[in-house]
């Protein structure tokens, strides 16, 4: 049996939605992307969606529109995907890394400490789809010890007149945070639409709005979309209408628009999403839970508790008491079993890029402890209950042989 690892999930209602982009004449940014704008509005509860090109322009676009740049400094967890920190370099800012818990997610306790007089924003990451605890973060920075380091150096700060949160949620549409669908949790909210993602455009990503007073969040919207359309006061769609050809450059923006030949693979899929993607996701996850359970050296992922729930985008299974290599052999025995699996994520110390800056893995041992003993396992809806079992199978027969030898 072969089993790919995240194939994208395609389905009649997916091919009709692009070939209807198709033959509409209109494939670039027009009305298919309003259309997911809207849709992702009314999934999340934000009060403003920008869909554009990736999660990590959306994240630069953000830092940037918040006026972070060259002296500040954004803490984010060292458990993350690159993109996180390159967003921050991008700006020209300084990523803080902090360690994590074991639940996968950033320290409440190593941001307190990370923060100085020149942290302008935090990244949480929801890894593998759980939320973060967004609540104790906007508790932390509200705190008259943290109000009192932080120093607005733009219009936007001086509006907000504090620490940003700005979520990286790449992993978690449609997980659950205090009862609501995330996308509010957070000053603002990052999504990606990559192609390995529950919700996909194949490449995409969406920034759901949900600033407090005295932001208007339709005003930021168009402000960013501007911005995301090359400062452009037209976008394409609109001067395609007859006599719509003028218009201006009003600011020095950047080309990171979502077409609609994109956005029509994500509108097929948000339409069904709850009721098939997410709902079929969450029956994989507890098939490997409930398995997995049974035996004494898996760890299962966190995937809920009292007001949230896991979007299930990934399922990281970690190993009690085994060491990197021991991993690496058991990932090889699975694989010839035919079964595609992954690692989520080398933390960002390890990276080249980031040990060439001077970041230590040794700073950060937590992250480096969920590194080693983690394998991610395939979960997608299109996956049905015989594979599943094939797939534990599996890994179970990889995990037994590696121990008993080791």
């Amino acid at each position: 049996m072969n089993i790919p690892f995240s194939p994208p999930y395609i389905d009649e209602s997916v091919e009709a939605e692009v070939l209807d982009a198709l033959r509409s004449g209109w494939i670039t940014t027009g009305p298919k992307v309003k259309a997911l704008e809207q849709e992702v509005c009314n999934y999340t509860g934000a009060s403003a969606c920008l869909a554009v090109n990736s999660a990590t322009s959306a994240l630069m676009l953000v830092l940037h529109w918040y006026g972070i740049k060259q002296g500040d400094e954004v803490i984010i967890p060292a458990y993350t995907y690159a993109a996180t920190a390159l967003a921050v370099l991008h700006v020209g800012a300084t990523p803080i890394m902090v360690d994590v818990e074991d639940d996968f997610n950033i320290s409440l306790e190593k941001i307190k400490v990370a923060i100085t007089t020149k942290t302008k924003a935090i990244i949480p990451v929801d890894i593998a789809g759980w939320p973060c605890n967004y609540q104790a973060i906007h508790t932390l920075i509200n705190t008259k010890e943290i109000q009192e380091k932080f120093s607005a150096n733009s219009e936007q700060q001086k509006n907000l007149n504090r620490i940003l949160i700005l979520s990286d949620a790449a992993h978690s549409f449609g997980a659950v945070y205090q009862h609501k669908k995330l996308g509010t949790a957070a000053d603002i909210t990052v999504f990606s639409f990559h192609a390995v993602k529950n919700l996909t455009t194949a490449e995409g990503g969406c920034i759901c709005l949900s600033l407090p007073a005295p932001f208007n969040n339709q005003d930021v919207y168009t402000t960013l979309r501007l911005w995301s359309l090359n400062g452009q006061t037209k976008d394409a769609f609109s001067k395609s209408k007859a006599g719509g050809w003028r218009y201006d450059i009003v600011y020095p923006g950047f080309k990171i628009n979502l077409p609609d030949i994109l956005a029509a693979i994500g509108l097929a899929q948000i339409r069904k999403y709850d009721a098939v993607l997410l709902k079929e996701r969450e029956r994989v996850f507890n098939y490997y839970s409930q398995a997995f359970q049974q035996v004494s050296w898996a760890i299962v992922p966190p995937y809920q508790q009292e007001g949230s729930v896991s979007s299930y985008h990934l399922y990281p299974l970690r190993i009690h008491h085994i060491s990197e290599e021991q991993r690496d052999i058991i990932i090889d025995k699975i694989t010839l079993s035919g079964v595609a699996v992954n690692v989520h994520f080398q933390p960002l110390p390890l990276l080249k890029v980031f040990k060439e800056l001077g970041y230590d893995i040794k700073n950060y041992p937590k992250a480096y402890n969920n590194y080693q003993s983690e394998i991610s396992l395939p979960i997608y809806p299109q996956l049905n209950n015989i594979q599943c079992k094939y797939i534990v199978d599996s890994v179970i027969n990889a995990v037994n042989e590696v121990i008993s030898n080791g």
